[in-house]
């Protein structure tokens, strides 16, 4: 799999640019803020739909303009796809594959696989749950695209019963007589009887919850345990550091069923629907009286782990960076052995994070990607062996070196 051509229009800081590409190594260069990395950004959405840089569209638009254009022509298995994307914020965005638009935007989800490693990626050794548990439904997306549309429903039940735990827990602090999460109720109308049917539509929303987070949880325990080996072996090669990297599931299930996961347990979805529905009357009363979900695979964590250490707050900035490249060539390995064909490798603006000797083993460890894009301020930065095609990008303007 590889990207023939990328396209774009009014896409970040670009009115138009086109891009040729070939299989094999091909460098960007440019120094910070000229666009290398827009162009690179682009190819990822038309990939996943998102950005690895914002969490919303509205910045993928020019400013001054009320939509940008992605084209990228992808060829797999020499069968040339044309994937057209029309981004608006605010709005629905549109999607076209080959001239014929399609029903929904996610639709187009597996007519390109990236892989892309950025200096972002080191908040998934660093930061917060959220990056680690993006980083496995990204995956589980990239592997099976039906699982986008998985993810979107159970994003839609947690708003939808956050919202009835908030209106929840206000009434029951107006029966409690605490005046300032009172609710506006109507005249004659019993905060308590307000409560109990509240709680009543409650146990439908945590069945919803039950039944498509348990699939969810199911897909990432057995996403976790194909992808383990791969990390460790890839963070042996990349790091030259005979520390095993780890990763445990952290779940916010009641104690027993979290224990038997992080040992590394996979248990089947009906298990798992059990489990979570457990979980959820054990905090029934926490969640009622704080006005949040507080059970679910949007409250799990992966912990990463170097030898008996965690990660987090033990590990040294190289062995950080090793660690988040590790996760991305795992992941590329892991794509490449499920789908039978080799993603897209991007990797952007990481060799100047990297030490010569993490560079040298990072080129060995590509050298057989069909195709790699490579962002560099400094020329000299890459390798020798990966050396290929070159442009540089200079205010917006894309030329061959």
């Amino acid at each position: 799999m590889h990207v023939r051509h990328l396209s774009i229009g009014d896409f970040r800081s670009y009115q138009t640019a086109d891009l040729p590409l070939e299989p094999g190594a091909t460098t960007l260069i440019g120094l910070n803020g000229q666009g290398k990395t827009n162009l690179v950004e682009a190819i990822g959405y038309v990939a996943s739909l998102s950005s690895h840089r914002v969490a919303t569209d509205q910045p993928l638009v020019r400013f001054g303009t009320d939509r940008a254009i992605v084209r990228a022509a992808v060829v797999r298995d020499e069968r040339e796809t044309l994937v057209e994307l029309e981004i608006t914020p605010g709005q629905a965005n549109r999607a076209k594959l080959n001239r014929s638009p399609l029903p929904r935007t996610r639709d187009v989800l597996g007519t390109l696989r990236t892989v892309l490693f950025a200096p972002e990626d080191l908040a998934l050794v660093k930061g917060d749950p959220g990056g680690r548990r993006r980083f496995l439904d990204d995956l589980l997306v990239q592997r099976q695209p039906r699982w986008a549309g998985v993810r979107s429903d159970y994003e839609k039940i947690l708003r939808q019963r956050g919202a009835l735990l908030k209106s929840a827990s206000a009434l029951l602090g107006s029966g409690r007589g605490r005046r300032r999460r009172s609710p506006s109720l109507p005249d004659g109308v019993d905060p308590a009887e307000a409560t109990a049917d509240a709680v009543r539509t409650l146990d439908v929303w945590d069945e919803h919850l039950a039944t498509v987070g348990s699939q969810l949880l199911y897909a990432r325990l057995r996403l976790l345990r194909d992808l383990t080996p791969l990390l460790q072996e890839a963070y042996r090669e990349v790091s030259a550091n005979q520390s095993e990297a780890t990763a445990v599931y952290r779940s916010s299930l009641h104690e027993e069923a979290a224990e038997a996961i992080a040992a590394g347990e996979v248990p089947e979805v009906e298990a798992l629907q059990t489990m979570v529905r457990e979980s959820l009357a054990r905090v029934r009363d926490q969640e009622i009286e704080r006005g949040v979900n507080l059970v679910g695979p949007h409250r799990d964590d992966l912990v990463l782990g170097l030898g008996p250490m965690p990660a987090k707050g033990y590990a040294s900035h190289g062995e950080s960076w090793s660690f988040a490249l590790g996760l991305r060539l795992a992941a590329y390995q892991l794509l490449r052995r499920d789908l039978g064909d080799d993603p897209v490798l991007v990797l952007d603006d990481v060799f100047a994070e990297l030490d010569s000797g993490r560079r040298e083993r990072l080129a060995t460890l590509i050298a057989d990607c069909e195709q790699v894009l490579i962002t560099a301020a400094v020329p000299d930065d890459v390798p020798e062996s990966l050396a290929g095609a070159r442009f540089v990008v200079t205010l917006g303007e894309v030329a061959p070196a």
